[in-house]
């Protein structure tokens, strides 16, 4: 699957390159590794053994870099809920597989060669707000540089709606359990005393239960 990735966000494709799929590949790596704070350019640099400058000629900066990283997970997100739910008949049961999809702990499935969804997810469950939390953010919503990640809020909503046609907040739910997601992986993650989580309790159980004693208690 190739990422849908708005233009805007990066200088030059570097989908396109060898050193541009480096620059992703040991980028997502170090990020993981020394959290998005602590990555910069040089040090990514002296990883791919490689001038600071030429990964300013792909991305503008380390925020660009974030963006283009959210919006290869979203496309991914995106292009498995099309998938998983395309056959499934009852509003009920699409659902349920979107917030398990959503929800459910990281897996080790290869985005491409290179990139594990397991990694690429515990970025954005660590980083993801970043993408919203600057004095651009209204900048590039209007350029759509988030655009995947929106539609994936709306086809979740879409779905809600069938399930329950008089529930007056579907968008606002929708946000709940993509963003939501994110969060409480967090809270399992480093507060996890201040949460119900166990071995046998996971956010997939809380989401299902939440969205389901919403859903039936709307009149």
């Amino acid at each position: 699957m190739k990422p849908e990735i708005y233009g805007g966000i990066f200088l030059k494709d570097p989908e396109r390159s060898e050193l541009g799929k480096k620059i992703l590949k040991e980028g997502v790596s170090l990020i993981d590794k020394i959290g998005f704070e602590a990555f910069t350019f040089k040090k990514l640099g002296e990883r791919i053994q490689s001038n600071e400058s030429s990964i300013y000629r792909y991305f503008e900066n380390k925020h660009k870099l974030l963006l283009y990283i959210s919006s290869w997970y979203w496309s991914w997100i995106e292009f498995r809920l099309i998938f998983e739910i395309a056959n499934l008949e009852d509003p009920n049961h699409r659902l349920t597989k979107a917030i398990i999809l959503l929800t459910e702990d990281t897996s080790l499935e290869l985005l491409d060669d290179h990139i594990k969804e397991s990694t690429l997810k515990q970025i954005i469950i660590s980083n993801f707000v970043k993408t919203f939390n600057m004095n651009e953010v209204n900048h590039e919503n209007n350029e759509d540089f988030i655009k995947t990640y929106k539609r994936v809020i709306l086809l979740i909503a879409e779905i809600i709606k069938e399930v329950n046609p008089n529930y007056s907040y579907p968008e606002n739910l929708s946000c709940s359990i993509v963003e939501g997601s994110l969060h409480q992986h967090f809270l399992k993650q480093h507060f996890k005393n201040i949460t119900n989580y166990s071995e046998s309790v996971t956010p997939t159980d809380f989401f299902l239960n939440m969205v389901k004693a919403i859903l039936n208690n709307t009149e």
